[in-house]
Order: structure tokens, then C-alpha cells, then sequence
């Protein structure tokens, strides 16, 4: 059977996990991952991208494996000087990132596309696989807290994910085309996987500009997600913290429902396939926990062969 070009949807270090393990079992050229940009901002006068930073690195064989983000073998004397000076330290950008920043930063104003960026990077990192922002225009992901609206990174960064979240919007995205490349991966692709990512912040950012949804729905492609809840816990991250605050449950099952009829397939960790039984999507049981590369690849070709047997 004929797959054909496979795309994910990404957000940063759990769809890393999963983006480097589909990049391992397919051709690189079979392989386009969308990246969430919602995450971006712009810090000490730099433009900032998390989640593609991420990716690329993952993908790179440049990751930290001990954080998920940022750099291997990371130095922190720029952090160091600029703390010493009384400046914002709370995101922290390591000596080796701080190159990505301040080069995407110099194109970014001489006129260049970030997509267009993205590519050359990865392309200069030995990337076969690829990176596409979901879109070129700024779309920012905005926290209403009970001290009013707060930008994501102070959410996330500087206040650790502690205010209670009442609602999310996505500055931008009405306003916002899908990237170059992105709707016509979309339209030709033989499978549409949905990372184990934050469906709030990860996902529904890539979601919400115009042309992508549809895109993905008039695709034709099985679209198979990965539940980023394993026994009503996030495996990273804020998102079974964010459910509950935002009255959904926290469960496979309740990321499940949130995505709806976008999904033709799902993919669960065993202790939670009972729960999403009567779910209208197929499910799938399978580690979905990603320690090791091995792991990666494993739940790769399951994510994989979910879809194509969509296709029987």
C-alpha cells in the first residue's frame, strides 16, 4: 500500500518526541512538520520561537535531554552578564540558542519570510525533514487569568503555569495565512498525525488560521491523534491543569472530545483505551510514554500503521 507524504502537527517537546521518531521510521522527504508559532514573542529585542526552536533541534540531534528544550551542551554566560546588569532573566537563552535568535532576528527585519527561515536552518543543521511555521503572519497565544489577559511565555515562563486559566485567544490568527507549503502539504498528504502536544496551546493555535482546518478536513487523509494524557495526567506540561481549570475533564478522553470530528483515529496509553471506548474515532492501545528513542520509533509505527489501516 501507498501512504504517501505523511504531516504532523506540532508543538514543542512531546511533539518533538514524536516528530523526531516519525522522521526515523520515514523518508525524509515523506515528512512535513507544522509548527505551532502561537508560543512566539519577542524577549530582549529578539524574536523568539519555542516550539520551532525545538523541533529543529530535536530533529537536528541538538536537543537537551535532560530539559526537552533548548540546547545540548549549552553554556550560560549571556544569561550571567545580563543578570548581572539587572536585566530580564526569566526566559533563559543559552549562549548556543542565542545564535538562532539573534541571526532569525537580523533576517526577520531585513525582509525575510519566517517560513523561509525555518527552511534554511534546518537545511544548514543536515534536516531532511520539513519544518513549516503554521504561518508567516504573528499569531499570539493570550492567557486570561483573574488578573485579566497575560502574553503566554509569562504564563508559562515567568509565572510557571500558576494562574488559573478562564480562557485562551490566539492574537492574529483571523488575520493570519497558513505559511507557505502548509495547505498544499495538507491537501497531498497520505496521513495527518496530531502530536501528543497541548491540544489549548499547541494545536488550536495551528487550528485557528483560516484554511488550515479546512484544509485538513477536505484532505481525504486519515487524521490520527496522540493523547498527550496518560491516567488523567500530563506528560509535560500544563495540560491536564488547563483542562480542569477550564471546567473540560482531564482525561484522554476529554482531549478526545475537544478535537471531535476532526479524528479518525486516536492513540492512547493501554490504561486509558477502556475510557475512550465509545469514542467515534478508532483507538488504538499503546506506550505512548517516549523515554527512549526506541520509544519514539515504536509509537511511530503505531501512529503509522493506525492510519493506514484506516485506508482497508
Amino acid at each position: 500500500m501507498t501512504r504517501g507524504p505523511v504531516v504532523a502537527l506540532s508543538g514543542g517537546v512531546g511533539g518533538a518526541k514524536l516528530a523526531l521518531g516519525l522522521s526515523r521510521v520515514l523518508p525524509a522527504s515523506d515528512l512535513t512538520v507544522i509548527a505551532n508559532t502561537g508560543d512566539d514573542f519577542e524577549h530582549l529585542g529578539l524574536s523568539i520561537c519555542p516550539d520551532i526552536d525545538t523541533l529543529t533541534y530535536a530533529l537536528a540531534g541538538l536537543d537537551n535531554p535532560a530539559t526537552g528544550w533548548g540546547r545540548r551542551d549549552e553554556t550560560w554566560s549571556f544569561m550571567d552578564s545580563i543578570k548581572a546588569l539587572g536585566g530580564e532573566d526569566w526566559f533563559r537563552l543559552g549562549d548556543r540558542d542565542l545564535a538562532v535568535h539573534v541571526e532569525r532576528t537580523r533576517r526577520l527585519r531585513s525582509g525575510e519570510a519566517l517560513s523561509q527561515i525555518t527552511i534554511d536552518f534546518a537545511a544548514r543543521l543536515g534536516i531532511g525533514v520539513r519544518i513549516l511555521p503554521m504561518s508567516d503572519d504573528p499569531v499570539r497565544t493570550r492567557v486570561l487569568s483573574d488578573g485579566g489577559w497575560i502574553d503566554f511565555q509569562d504564563y508559562f515562563v515567568r509565572q510557571q503555569c500558576r494562574p488559573v486559566v478562564r480562557a485562551l485567544s490566539f492574537d492574529g490568527a483571523p488575520m493570519s495565512q497558513p505559511a507557505p507549503g502548509v495547505i498544499q502539504a495538507l491537501r497531498t498528504a497520505g496521513a495527518i498525525v496530531i502530536c501528543p502536544s497541548n491540544p489549548f496551546i499547541s494545536i488550536e493555535p495551528i487550528l485557528a488560521v483560516p484554511g488550515i482546518r479546512e484544509a485538513i478536513e477536505a484532505s481525504g487523509a486519515p487524521v490520527v491523534a496522540v493523547s498527550p494524557i496518560i491516567g488523567g495526567k500530563a506528560v509535560k506540561g500544563p495540560t491536564a491543569k488547563m483542562m480542569a481549570e477550564l471546567g473540560m475533564d482531564a482525561t484522554a478522553l476529554g482531549v478526545a472530545l475537544r478535537y471531535g470530528d476532526l479524528l479518525n483515529g486516536y492513540v492512547v496509553e493501554h490504561e486509558d483505551a477502556a475510557d475512550v471506548a465509545g469514542f467515534g474515532a478508532r483507538v488504538t492501545a499503546a506506550k505512548t510514554l517516549m523515554q527512549s528513542l526506541e520509544d519514539r520509533e515504536a509509537l511511530a509505527r503505531v501512529v503509522l500503521e493506525a492510519a493506514d489501516s484506516l485506508r482497508r
